[in-house]
């Protein structure tokens, strides 16, 4: 009941923001959310079944082209270009996963890199669809079914956001602790006992990797109408690099510490970049200092001061 209480109260906080923050902030806000999402997705993979994917950024920036090219190309309402977008991204990570999972360890991190790096070039070669090296500009937020103008504001957008992202942590925590989450955390500790058991590790694999994709599929078809613009940066191993910093920082295996995670790594970003342009290097120096010091990342720092108490008292 605490974690539930905890959880209805953040929502709140946040969907009270708009009341309190200004227009930058509720810009950064809304970033931070969709960051939120898309590390949340990796989390999935690293965190529950330590699937270590260096291409994480193929999901993200497919779902931004898809979803752009859709508000850009047609009369899909800005929700069902986001859907459409997420679907396809995840249907795509059937192909990838059954290649990446045949291998594992760095063989799957790297077959996972060279997937994005794929994707990373066919932006540049299919212009007609991609828009090149300019990327897709001027992707609008269209109202959504029934005429609903709501979306086409900053506020709106925000809850659009808000809501997806809190449904898809509800999919996620209710998936991590049925038998699936069982299975998937069996083969994070010991993929060969699971396979002895009568799993098919495999497809466990490829279904959860399908998953994730989707997620973060569903991240990047967001950010796309919230920037107004999609470009090859988003399928950059760079950003594979950032969401798995920000899930280890905010905390793998956790679902909320990700979120945390992303959050706390685009608000550093944004402070040390307005005192520095080696933004970067003192970065660089926070993530060896959380690696090495807080090895759990936030949430499961404070989640593990939280029960200490508990278990003292007993």
């Amino acid at each position: 009941m605490g974690a539930w209480r905890g959880l209805i109260l953040v929502v709140a906080v946040l969907a009270l923001a708009p009341l309190g923050l200004p227009p930058y902030m509720m810009t950064l806000l809304t970033e931070a959310l969709i960051l939120g999402l898309f590390a949340m997705s990796l989390d999935l993979m690293v965190g529950y079944t330590r699937l270590v994917s260096f291409g994480h950024a193929a999901a993200y920036g497919f779902g931004a082209y898809c979803s752009g090219w859709l508000l850009i190309n047609t009369d899909l309402s800005l929700p069902s270009a986001v859907f459409v977008a997420a679907i396809a991204s995840g249907v795509l990570a059937i192909g990838v996963a059954w290649v990446c999972t045949r291998s594992t360890g760095v063989s799957f991190s790297m077959l996972t890199l060279a997937f994005a790096q794929l994707l990373y070039a066919i932006t540049f070669r299919w212009t007609s669809v991609t828009g090149g090296s300019d990327g897709l500009a001027g992707i609008p937020r269209r109202p959504g079914p029934f005429g609903l103008t709501a979306l086409t504001s900053k506020t709106g957008f925000y809850f659009f956001v808000l809501g997806l992202l809190v449904a898809a942590f509800l999919l996620c925590r209710q998936l991590v602790n049925s038998p699936f989450g069982a299975v998937l955390r069996g083969i994070r500790e010991n993929e060969a006992k699971t396979l002895a058991l009568g799993y098919n590790t495999r497809a466990y694999k490829i279904a959860v990797v399908a998953l994730s994709y989707a997620l973060g599929g569903l991240a990047g078809a967001l950010y796309a109408p919230f920037a107004g613009f999609a470009n090859s940066e988003l399928l950059f191993w760079l950003l594979s690099g950032q969401v798995l910093i920000m899930v280890i920082v905010g905390g793998a295996g956790t679902l909320i510490g990700p979120i945390l995670g992303a959050a706390f790594f685009m608000f550093a970003q944004h402070q040390l970049s307005s005192y520095t342009e080696s933004w970067a290097i003192y970065f660089g120096m926070l993530f060896i200092f959380f690696v090495l010091f807080v090895p759990r990342g936030i949430w499961g720092s404070v989640a593990a001061r939280l029960r200490r108490p508990a278990a003292d008292g007993r």
